[in-house]
């Protein structure tokens, strides 16, 4: 597996000399032909090992949406080593997103902003796909509303009872930056509104599949307050802090910086883990958090753990890094357990919340 991983890290590099979004259509194709080929993943040290939303993770290290928004590739990408991986935002209605160029690579700031606009082929698509597939590891499948629709807390409703069959565990999207509008959704009467359907919905399948909601990293404290409250009282079972950020530091050094658009990568992680620890706070353990925002390093992971996560995802990093980033990520979190003497993963959740 190292050398696949090898080679698919030498494949990463040259794929960044394209257009950022011709390179990953170009990687999810080359994935697509490729991923047959590729061995299982090599088994997680014990220590990593995380159970929470009903279901076992060998791994904390989730993929975040965004990467494959179709679910063509999960278990693809799972060979690679991660604990778990999300596809989507997938939308009722196929739609084609917003113009080109929507996606800008800032290489001083390891930094990326996309404008991108839940491009994606719609959710029959995905539920035929994924009816095709063999279940083995956790897919997540996040969800949104078409830009034109009429009624989006409807959409919602329609792609979760949709997809939620299919799902190991299903995050409602409400935090983009580039659909107008949608984050509208996190104000606290909206938001009871479309979580009170959701868990109706939910309470109408065979099975109860876990929802989690994704949140923006740019809400002020009142916001987190009602986002909080709501969320605990609804009975969701966790929150994904956070999506990507509309806010623009100073420090920012790309010409592209000031593109319109969510912004994610190396600036946004320390204000998502400053509200990642806002958040435990708020809900302490009962909703499962999950960090996201800016990951890199293991000290990066572990430091989203202490603040309150129980499981992280990441995307960006991985443009820059390639697949291998994955296994480092794990041999370096496993470092800093055995440092500060700490003999399960789960030992340090919320340590420093």
């Amino acid at each position: 597996m190292k050398l696949w991983i090898t080679l698919a890290d030498m494949g990463a590099a040259a794929l960044r000399l394209l257009p950022p979004e011709t390179a990953h259509r170009t990687t999810l194709s080359l994935l697509g032909a490729a991923g047959p080929l590729l061995p299982p993943a090599e088994a997680d040290d014990p220590r990593l090992n995380v159970e929470v939303l009903g279901l076992r993770f060998a791994n904390p290290i989730g993929l975040a949406a965004g990467f494959d928004k179709d679910a063509v590739t999960p278990d693809v990408m799972a060979r690679f080593g991660f604990g778990f991986v999300e596809c989507g935002t997938v939308t009722p209605r196929p739609q084609i997103g917003n113009p080109r160029p929507r996606l800008f690579r800032l290489k001083a700031d390891r930094a990326v902003v996309n404008r991108m606009g839940f491009n994606n082929q719609g959710m029959a698509a995905m539920a035929a796909r994924l009816a095709k597939r063999t279940p083995a590891g956790i897919v997540g499948i996040n969800i949104g509303a078409n830009k034109d629709s009429a009624d989006r807390v409807a959409d919602y409703r329609e792609a979760f009872s949709t997809l939620a069959p299919f799902a190991s565990y299903v995050t409602v999207n409400v935090s983009s930056p580039n659909t107008p509008g949608l984050r509208g959704l996190q104000n606290k009467s909206e938001l009871e509104h479309l979580l009170a359907l959701l868990t109706d919905a939910r309470a109408k399948m065979a099975s109860r599949v876990p929802l989690l909601l994704k949140i923006a990293p740019d809400i002020d404290p009142s916001g987190a307050d009602d986002i909080a409250s709501v969320s605990l009282a609804s009975g969701i079972e966790g929150l994904i802090v956070g999506n990507t950020t509309i806010a623009r530091s100073a420090s920012l050094k790309s010409r592209e910086a000031q593109q319109s658009g969510g912004l994610s990568g190396a600036p946004l992680f320390a204000p998502s883990t400053a509200l990642l620890r806002a958040m435990r706070q708020r809900v302490g353990t009962r909703l499962v958090l999950v960090g996201a925002g800016g990951i890199a390093s293991g000290g990066d992971v572990y430091a989203k753990i202490r603040s309150g996560a129980s499981l992280v995802q990441l995307y960006t990093a991985l443009a820059y890094e390639g697949p291998g980033l994955v296994l480092r990520l794990k041999r370096e979190l496993l470092d800093c357990l055995a440092r500060d003497g700490l003999a399960q993963v789960r030992d340090a959740v919320g340590l420093d919340a």
